[in-house]
């Protein structure tokens, strides 16, 4: 939809001996597709060559049933890639693979990566260094080059790892692995998440959610800390902690990203957002005759309205599934109606009814504007939009795709001038305080810079890009 933030990329990995772990990769890939959908890759080891197979497309559409037989071995990540412009071929895809400097058809390790780099200074001087050329590289790709300069040194896999890790200035949550060791990293603050499971008898899975446990037969363990290194071997599973942990994960993963069948923080993300309803019932009690949901994200926290007002709910919005998401659409008209195609309304429903629309969120408002007319136009008498997370009015830059902040809704426009531009009959976003109170948790664990501008990852060069907005 247009009025959704992007989460760019998921990554999923398994360790063990007599596993299929291609298959289970697979199997993985696909439980978090909604994190990714322009390409996606896997890459194995069988303890003496790793092999790969990555392509544009669906996990669905990126693997046959013989590449999946033709990757095997007991290590294996894998990655689904989203970009911020459509991707035209593999050359960005994940793994990226890095080989051996004097033997170059040999292949040292494959590395994928959920988050963002904001400044690359510290690992372009690094290469500068090195003599090493970067100038066609993203962040990932540079990461992994770093790692492998000491690769090509010499150093074990691990140790590679722990050297590069401070010049990755930025967010990340990244798995490498070479023939013998998989290896798990995360960022000092944990901004996106990554969990880790068992499967089998000494067998291990880290995934970006846990809902891709259930589908690839895993249980989850824990979540890797902040800051932490997991290696994972023959020999067992070591941690190290390689940053001071400060916790500040995203928030926007409650909202929106990750899938409602995920636990954060140990917390289930269906109920914080059935939560996140029940806080705007408190704060925005209306007097109307239903509750609808725009599917599917915001349908817990319909919910959460619903319960707490005693208001019925009910599903008035139909979702086409099989319609290719509006916002690569070219022009405003076809995004337009790609959102007619993509929403259905049932107008017997709706007709002559009091409705409060519950969503989780406004990026840009086009969208939003026109499922407001559409209701309208299907009859309803009054239609109230109230959003489960405060105001989107700052940039992201920790691995999420985000307008110019210009291009933001609420960085231009007041709640009022948004309500009048929406068409709605009213506006209500949920505070800030009562999203926090909604995970009840600990609101120091989070990051919520698309919404205060509070930046817990230093964006060195690129804090330029911000301006407050009151």
């Amino acid at each position: 939809m247009d009025d959704k933030l992007k989460e760019k990329c998921a990554v999923f990995g398994v360790y063990g001996d007599n596993l299929d772990v291609s298959r289970l990769t697979f199997y993985g890939l696909f439980a978090l597709q909604h994190r990714g959908q322009e390409a996606s890759g896997i890459a194995t080891s069988n303890g003496e060559t790793i092999h790969y197979h990555k392509d544009i497309g669906l996990v669905t559409h990126v693997y046959s049933e013989d590449d999946i037989k033709k990757l095997k071995g007991h290590i294996a990540i894998g990655h689904n890639l989203y970009s911020n412009t459509k991707v035209a071929d593999c050359d960005h895809a994940q793994p990226v693979i890095r080989r051996n400097r004097s033997k170059r058809t040999e292949i040292n390790f494959a590395l994928v990566h959920n988050g963002n780099i904001p400044s690359l200074v510290a690992l372009q001087e690094f290469l500068d260094d090195k003599g090493i050329e970067f100038a066609h590289l993203n962040d990932s790709e540079l990461m992994a080059t770093a790692i492998n300069c000491y690769v090509n040194d010499g150093l074990s896999l691990a140790d590679s790892v722990e050297n590069a890790y401070p010049l990755f200035t930025g967010v990340f949550s990244i798995l490498v692995m070479d023939k013998e060791n998989l290896v798990a990293i995360r960022d000092r603050c944990g901004v996106r998440p990554l969990s880790l499971g068992t499967i089998g008898d000494n067998g291990y899975v880290i995934s970006s959610e846990t809902c891709a446990f259930q589908t690839s037969g895993a249980e989850s363990l824990r979540e890797i800390e902040p800051g932490e290194m997991l290696v994972i071997n023959q020999d067992g599973i070591t941690a190290k902690q390689l940053a001071s942990s400060d916790l500040k994960m995203d928030i926007f993963e409650f909202v929106y990203f990750s899938r409602p069948d995920s636990v954060l923080l140990g917390k289930s993300v269906y109920e914080v957002r059935k939560n996140g309803g029940k806080k705007l019932a408190e704060e925005y009690p209306l007097d109307v005759d239903m509750v609808v949901a725009v599917p599917d994200t915001a349908t817990p926290a319909a919910i959460g309205y619903s319960q707490a007002l005693g208001i019925p709910v009910e599903w008035a919005l139909v979702k086409n599934r099989y319609i290719h998401r509006t916002f690569i659409q070219p022009d405003q008209h076809t995004r337009e109606m790609g959102v007619r195609m993509k929403l259905n309304p049932l107008n017997a429903i709706i007709n002559g009814k009091k409705i409060a629309l519950i969503d989780d969120s406004i990026v840009r408002g086009t969208t939003s504007k026109q499922i407001i007319k559409t209701l309208f136009e299907a009859g309803a008498t009054e239609v109230h939009f109230l959003v489960s997370s405060p105001p989107v009015k700052y940039p992201d830059f920790y691995g999420i795709d985000t307008p110019k902040q210009d291009k933001l809704i609420a960085a231009t426009k007041s709640v009022k001038e948004i309500e009048e531009y929406l068409g709605a009959t009213s506006l209500y976003y949920l505070s800030i305080e009562g999203l926090l109170a909604s995970t009840e948790l600990d609101p120091n664990y989070f990051s919520t810079s698309c919404f205060t501008g509070e930046y817990p990852v230093d964006l060195l060069g690129r804090a330029g890009e911000v301006r407050v907005v009151s």
